[in-house]
């Protein structure tokens, strides 16, 4: 898999925690007992670790993994799929997305999951091992997801699902609600709605592969998360709730930045550390 930075820094993750719980930057310097100008300062990039440490507390982020971000000591580890499981990682108006596929060795029957900026990889890809993508599966209708959608559908008429939740203006969409069950050969394909970030925004639970895995697209990053102005909260009782029920080795295909493990992100991410 290729190294993809992580795609939060600090300054990021207090940027979306602050307006996901909508507080002024007057009253977090207050609660926080920093200064306007400290406060500034953190949130432009400077590696303040006191003034970091006083402010995550009062925007509900663990001090703890606010300093491990900000000092860059984790990157996540992601086990090794050695066949069935490929990333892919595109430019989007300059901003890396991914883009997922899942098939099953025996059949050589697929599942993409978005599409990235460009689909070309994919179907490289799927010519390459011979296979034939049955369902396209969108965890929610962002451009940056579903910017290649015609060009994947036109070439290779594969059935588009999406949750009813969701809107997308595209030919012959199908919706599903939640837990609907999908299989590729051997792999079960379940769907959990973790709605915050947008209002159908799914995640997709696999199993069959050498380890469990969600595609979560924007519902949590490794050591940050997607963030909603509107519905924050509803975003992190949904990863509490759903996606940190899964097995605790399910990989996290992650909308941006790099794969990551349930164990990790319950270890070193700010939203989530306890």
């Amino acid at each position: 898999m290729p190294r993809i930075p992580i795609e939060d820094n600090f300054a990021d993750v207090i940027g979306k925690a602050q307006r996901g719980w909508n507080i002024s930057d007057e009253d977090l310097a207050k609660r926080a007992e920093v200064t306007l100008g400290d406060l500034a300062a953190v949130k432009a990039g400077s590696p303040n670790i006191a003034v970091i440490r006083r402010v995550s507390r009062h925007l509900r982020l663990s001090p703890d993994a606010m300093e491990v971000l900000t000092t860059q000591q984790f990157y996540p580890y992601a086990p090794d799929y050695k066949r069935g499981f490929a990333m892919f990682n595109t430019l989007h108006e300059g901003m890396g997305v991914n883009s997922y596929m899942v098939w099953d060795t025996r059949t050589k029957t697929a599942a993409v999951f978005d599409t990235g900026a460009s689909c070309t990889e994919m179907l490289d890809l799927v010519q390459a091992e011979g296979l034939k993508i049955e369902y396209i599966f969108i965890t929610h209708a962002h451009e940056d997801h579903i910017a290649d959608l015609a060009k994947l559908h036109e070439s290779t008429h594969a059935e588009v699902w999406i949750s009813e939740l969701e809107t997308l203006d595209f030919p012959g969409v199908k919706h599903f609600k939640e837990n609907a069950h999908f299989h590729i050969g051997a792999l079960a394909i379940k769907t959990l709605l973790t709605s915050g970030h947008s209002p159908g925004q799914t995640t997709f639970y696999i199993t069959g592969l050498s380890w469990p895995l969600a595609v979560v697209g924007d519902s949590i990053f490794s050591s940050s998360v997607g963030g909603s102005k509107t519905h924050f909260d509803e975003q992190l009782r949904n990863v509490r709730g759903k996606i940190f029920s899964l097995p605790a080795d399910t990989v996290l295909a992650c909308g941006h930045g790099p794969l990551t493990t349930l164990n990790q992100e319950k270890a070193n991410n700010p939203f989530f550390k306890r």
